[in-house]
């Protein structure tokens, strides 16, 4: 019996879930499929592939290419307001901008004077300031980035000032923070703490922050617990869902952290992002696999 693609648990979701669409596998053959970004003004989708020391991109109609090789491992990717590329590498344990010319600049590699752990995935706030979370995934083995030895006091939440270089920590208290998207007005951030990874006594949960003057964190609590495995990377549409990953698959989940429903793959989902003219085609990057669909809904991250 073919499995479903979709899963309802609320009513909503059939507005959300184009009964008719099914993912398209667009890419295979990663070892680890990471960081969606698309490119409006470019019409392509990039990502990582984490272990391989790549990027990759795929435009439509044409097919996959190598983007960077080597990438040094970066993992997760969004855009500035200026329409640069931001990442998050593993490989140099640090957040990297790359300029229209191609050239890199080092954003942030150290806090109080110690090296980051591996930042893992980012997104930019309407100020222009840039979150990013700090894991240790990148220095745990030679896996995805180089075996080291962790030189910050934790796993942190950062909010960076491009404009000033000012690092500063918004949340100390995850064991291993992961993916983050903002709600549609910015009121509330979204983190991930995927620290069931290396343990099933450890957290695999979604936690939600009121986000005060100044960039100042408040209200922390719990927005949704993820079954199975853990939630990597998320992002939220205009209406303030959140689509996340999971281990079945796709997640989407309203504002009030209530579960409307599943898209089933083959494969562990890493991330998703929003794409195409009308940013209503989920690409969801699953283990070796990258695939695509459409939905009743557009995403809110910008550009």
């Amino acid at each position: 019996m073919t499995k479903p693609v979709y899963e309802h648990f609320d009513r909503a979701f059939g507005a959300l879930a184009i009964a008719i669409e099914k993912p398209e596998e667009i890419a295979s053959d990663c070892r680890w499929a990471e960081g969606p970004c698309w490119f409006d003004d470019g019409g392509y989708l990039i990502w990582s592939d984490i272990p391989n020391n790549r990027m990759l991109r795929w435009i439509p109609d044409v097919g996959v290419s190598v983007f960077r090789q080597p990438s040094d491992y970066i993992n997760g990717n969004t855009r500035d307001h200026q329409g640069r590329l931001i990442s998050c590498s593993h490989g140099g344990r640090n957040v990297v901008r790359t300029e229209p010319d191609g050239t890199r600049t080092v954003l942030a590699d150290r806090h109080e004077g110690k090296k980051l752990n591996s930042p893992n995935d980012v997104v930019v706030k309407s100020d222009g300031t840039i979150w990013f979370t700090d894991p240790p995934y990148g220095i745990l083995s030679d896996y995805e980035g180089h075996a080291s030895e962790q030189e910050q006091a934790g796993c942190f939440v950062f909010c960076l000032d491009p404009a000033t270089g000012e690092l500063k920590v918004v949340a100390d208290d995850f064991d291993k923070p992961n993916g983050l998207a903002f709600s549609p007005d910015e009121s509330v951030l979204y983190v991930s703490d995927s620290g069931y990874s290396h343990g099933k006594d450890r957290p695999h949960h979604i936690r939600s922050f009121d986000v005060g003057p100044g960039n100042v964190l408040r209200n922390p609590r719990v927005f949704a617990e993820i079954d199975p495995g853990i939630p990597d990377g998320f992002r939220a549409d205009t209406e303030g869902n959140i689509w996340t990953s999971a281990w079945d698959g796709v997640h989407c989940y309203n504002s009030a952290g209530a579960l409307l429903g599943k898209i089933f793959t083959p494969e562990k989902v890493s991330n998703v992002t929003f794409g195409g003219p009308k940013r209503n085609r989920l690409f969801i990057t699953a283990t070796s696999q990258v695939f695509v669909l459409y939905v009743g809904i557009s995403g809110v991250q910008r550009p």
